[in-house]
């Protein structure tokens, strides 16, 4: 046992993230000795995948499905109008198919405040699917026929917790489970031995952690575009030379394989040591990935590295690029910051999500074209979500409120089709109608097309309702 506390404090000091890695291959280990009868998964996929990395790009606050991709001009017609006056007064729960009535805001004086706000934005029928999507969003228009918008989606969360719930299907609440990241990285083996499989970039308020109950293993790991300094903890400790950090690696090693002679058959014995190793390799695989001399400057300004407001954004989906190139399963991208998030617009919607839109529209569509180009896109599966929509009606005089009964996300790549709108909300955008589709559809959908079966991703001791497991979305598949 000292041994082992020996070999724990070199990497420790000498390596930086060692010691995280160490923790989470101890929280594993425990895991699968909490029932000898179950065996954490092999690797391998249920079944022939068609997309091999995800790249999930999560828009915080609450983005407008009316100004983005599903545009409402019947809000201009009825604009004025108080909701509580009209027939869409009342929300179909598309789960239980209950009807229950919307809680009509009074101002100071009495009056109805939640009155029919017009649209903010024109739009344009995009592409040859002609499929409509907002003027704020003319980049990704261009790409809309390799995209399927899902314009029905719901969730049960009316605050920003939503964001936790759209990413792991509980409510905020309720007690913390993994993140479709973590269930990723959990069921899949990795394609490059140099780098983790789940990573993310951009501000997190709420739930912080991923794995939860699978353990820190699964956690994404947090990095920044900065050469430099990409990784907390990645730098050794104190005044380390590269040679002697080597000496101290090549150290653990020759103690770890001493044990590993003594004990052939110790599976946790030789997953530590996987785990330093990878600890090691990615302080120099993660800055070389990051830093983007190689690429032309006609790919840096298809991303946007030309403007101000589109070059942070645009180098964290080249970024997500360049990992997805070498093999990382997950990259999960946050964008929006502050607590609830940027595009939480209860006022000034015009103004900020325009400012917002201008932002991503570019680098998205970026990325779209030089996966496309690359042949990448036909296995890598992009993303785009937000964590609810905002109001057909006004909240003050020139914002909208928080919206989970409908609002769009959409996907691309990794053999889902091109050019398609499925679902619907009404005439105001107001109710998921036709095909609704609860947050863990979309997970259950993506994992479908990594060749995992989301009613197999469990673990013994610990419940998952119907609800977490969602349903794929065949319509939108290939």
């Amino acid at each position: 046992m000292s041994l082992f506390f020996n070999r724990r404090s070199l990497l420790s000091g000498g390596l930086g993230f060692g010691s995280l890695a160490l923790s989470s291959m101890l929280q594993r280990d425990a895991m699968a000795g909490a029932d000898s009868h179950w065996t954490p998964p092999d690797g391998l996929p249920h079944f022939a995948p068609k997309a091999k990395s995800v790249i999930w790009l999560f828009m915080r606050g609450g983005v407008s499905h009316m100004e983005s991709f599903d545009p409402k001009p019947a809000l201009n017609q009825y604009a004025g109008d108080s909701i509580g006056d009209t027939r869409f007064k009342h929300v179909q729960d598309p789960e239980k198919l209950k009807r229950v009535r919307v809680v009509v805001v009074n101002d100071a004086n009495g009056q109805q405040r939640n009155k029919i706000y017009p649209l903010q934005v024109g739009y344009k029928k995009r592409g040859q699917s002609g499929i409509e999507v907002s003027d704020w969003f003319p980049h990704i228009g261009s790409c809309i026929d390799d995209i399927a918008v899902i314009r029905s989606m719901y969730t049960t969360d009316d605050n920003h917790g939503a964001q936790v719930q759209f990413h792991s299907g509980r409510h905020m609440l309720d007690p913390r489970v993994p993140t479709i990241g973590a269930w990723v990285n959990f069921g899949l083996g990795s394609l490059n031995d140099n780098l983790p499989q789940f990573i993310g970039m951009g501000p997190r308020f709420f739930d912080k952690r991923d794995g939860h109950y699978l353990g820190p293993a699964y956690d994404c790991v947090n990095l920044k575009v900065d050469p430099a300094n990409p990784l907390d903890y990645a730098s050794p400790q104190g005044d380390v030379s590269g040679a002697e950090q080597g000496l101290s690696f090549d150290l653990v090693r020759k103690l770890n394989r001493l044990v590993a002679e003594r004990y052939p058959d110790d599976q946790e014995l030789d997953a530590r040591m996987k785990s330093y190793e990878l600890a090691f390799r990615m302080q120099t695989a993660v800055p070389d990935i990051i830093n983007f001399e190689g690429e032309t400057q006609a790919t840096k300004d298809l991303y946007g590295f030309d403007q101000k407001e589109t070059r942070p954004f645009g180098e964290q989906l080249l970024a997500a690029r360049r990992f997805a190139e070498q093999g990382v399963r997950f990259i999960q991208i946050m964008h929006g910051d502050g607590a609830a998030g940027a595009w939480d617009q209860h006022s000034g919607l015009k103004k900020k999500h325009s400012e917002l839109a201008m932002q991503v529209d570019r680098p998205i569509a970026g990325l779209l074209k030089d996966l496309k180009q690359r042949g990448m896109l036909d296995e890598t599966l992009v993303v785009f979500a937000t964590e609810f929509g905002r109001t057909p009606g006004s909240q003050g005089t020139d914002g909208r409120d928080h919206h989970p009964y409908g609002f769009s996300v959409w996907m691309a790549g990794g053999g889902i089709k091109g050019g398609l709108a499925h679902g619907a909300t009404d005439e105001i955008g107001f109710h998921a109608v036709e095909h609704p589709h609860f947050v863990t559809d979309v997970h259950a959908t993506l994992l479908h097309q990594l060749g995992l079966d989301s009613h197999r991703m469990h673990v013994p001791g610990h419940q998952r309702l119907e609800r977490d497991f969602g349903n794929v979305i065949q319509e939108i598949i290939s």
